[in-house]
């Protein structure tokens, strides 16, 4: 969001009677949300305040009603924002009146009459096994701490399936030789182990040579795994433009993200017979229904297989 648009939410959100700060307080401390998506609820809260302040004039924010949410929702279509950008809002709205309504400065939330607009069902974007041994047997030079990042941030992803916040805030300390694990701090601040395999355990051990050289020679001492050049820490987008770049060499889907390593990973174990619920826990889902979604990837597979192969289909 641009810093003129924080200035505009702050102003705002001081001036008309909205406990903001108490709502993000609770997000941070009582449900343990993430950084990037309590920034998501302010970005989606404050788009809201500054809607109803400059069409109704609302001093108040307590005195929303079910007709300025709709007003709000019928601009954001006006303006050809997604279907799911708009639903994430509504999720926000929904978040927030019922926060006011536990505080007891609201009795009923205005969202009840709020229906959310309907979004198309997308299957997850992943890359086959045979593109991702590709990318995988690429010529590694680990007498380059470039190449050798670059070339970990691919191998980590897929053999793990965590998150790029996750992997950007890997710790040395998360990594057990003797258990050939990692430990990863996912969202909620909820700490799950990774197993991996023996050959990236070997590399691992590698790469930490050199990058305490690099951080040595530097005069740097933090925890972060992963390096750049300088042996400073990555960040997210330098973790996103390696796996674009990676994934852009075999792959012609439009959007090549971490995210898109992560279904990958998740749709090739299922592929192969894993469990459910196992794929649950290496993934680090609150519950089931956010895994059952790669099982469609897999079902239609199956579906191309038999349709391929049996004499009646």
């Amino acid at each position: 969001m641009h810093l003129r648009a924080v200035f505009r939410i702050i102003i705002l959100t001081t001036t008309l009677n909205m406990p903001i700060s108490s709502f993000i307080n609770y997000l941070q401390f009582e449900k343990r949300y993430s950084p990037h998506t309590i920034k998501s609820y302010q970005t989606d809260l404050g788009q809201f305040f500054i809607y109803i302040k400059s069409q109704y004039q609302m001093e108040d924010g307590l005195e929303v009603g079910h007709f300025h949410i709709r007003s709000w929702i019928v601009s954001l279509m006006e303006a050809e924002i997604s279907p799911k950008s708009i639903n994430r809002k509504i999720a926000t709205l929904n978040t927030y009146f019922k926060f006011l309504i536990r505080e007891g400065k609201l009795e009923k939330s205005p969202m009840t009459k709020i229906q959310a607009p309907k979004t198309p069902k997308k299957l997850p974007s992943v890359v086959t096994t045979a593109q991702m041994n590709i990318v995988l047997e690429d010529q590694l030079d680990e007498s380059d701490i470039k190449s050798f990042t670059d070339y970990l941030i691919i191998e980590i992803l897929y053999q793990t399936g965590m998150r790029r916040a996750e992997l950007v805030n890997l710790l040395v300390g998360g990594f057990s030789k003797t258990g050939s694990t990692l430990k990863v701090l996912g969202k909620r601040n909820k700490e799950r182990l990774i197993p991996i395999q023996k050959q990236l355990v070997e590399k691992l051990e590698l790469y930490l040579e050199k990058r305490n050289k690099i951080l040595n020679k530097a005069g740097l001492n933090h925890s972060n795994l992963l390096i750049n050049e300088s042996g400073k820490p990555l960040y997210d987008k330098y973790i996103y433009r390696v796996v674009n770049k990676y994934l852009g060499a075999v792959s012609t889907q439009q959007k090549k993200s971490p995210h898109m390593v992560r279904h990958s990973f998740a749709t090739h174990l299922l592929e192969n017979g894993a469990d459910i619920n196992a794929v649950k826990e290496l993934l680090g889902h609150a519950n089931l229904a956010a895994t059952q979604i790669y099982t469609h990837n897999t079902i239609e597979k199956l579906k191309r297989t038999y349709k391929q192969a049996h004499p009646k289909a």
